[in-house]
């Protein structure tokens, strides 16, 4: 027993040497992105993302999307959104979303930008839950439903994303006051799923 317990404290310290050093790197990734040296970011976060870190294989996929440090590439950037995405990354599915309710780089496809959209607005993700909202009160994927854009809207205002709040303001002008009350009994009633667990 004492052996299988000292096994475990130098698996756990192993772990804390390795998680440092490559938290360390995505920070300095980070910090050289905030001053627009991609090339560094990139330097930093390239190997990384190659390693499976699920922040810098978003951000590299946000780089690729946008052309920063890189000639701009959807396929790369869906690449490494999807990567991300597939491990639970909630703000990787809302980017993913994006790709292809856009349609960048591949052709517009609602049910999959609905299917990564809604796993990220489950986990809580107010970017998500807005294009949710937005995607119910277009009809894009799914039936139009006034009142679950409502929700959706709602929950991600909640969170003070502005493109939210104007919708919501809007919404509020179309639709009925019992729809209003039905959606936000909606949306006090929802509770984020957590985080996504991956094997």
């Amino acid at each position: 027993m004492k052996n299988i317990r000292r096994i475990q404290i130098v698996l756990l310290l192993l772990s804390v040497v390795v998680v440092v050093p490559v938290w360390a790197n995505f920070l300095a990734g980070e910090d050289a992105y905030l001053r627009e040296d991609y090339d560094r970011a990139l330097e930093e976060w390239r190997p990384l993302a190659k390693r499976g870190n699920v922040e810098a294989q978003n951000m590299l996929g946000y780089m690729y999307r946008y052309g920063q440090g890189v000639t701009q590439d959807f396929d790369q950037a869906r690449h490494w959104y999807r990567l991300a995405a597939d491990q639970g990354h909630a703000r990787a599915q809302n980017n993913l979303g994006a790709i292809y309710r856009q349609g960048l780089g591949v052709p517009q496809d609602y049910i999959e930008a609905l299917r990564w959209f809604r796993r990220s607005a489950e986990q809580g993700n107010g970017g998500a839950q807005n294009h949710l909202g937005l995607m119910y009160f277009e009809g894009e994927g799914i039936a139009k439903d006034e009142i679950q854009a409502y929700k959706w809207a709602y929950l991600s205002a909640e969170q003070g994303v502005e493109p939210a709040v104007l919708a919501v303001q809007f919404l509020e002008q179309e639709l009925r006051p019992e729809q209003i009350q039905e959606a936000k009994r909606l949306a006090k009633e929802w509770t984020p799923k957590g985080e996504e667990v991956t094997l």
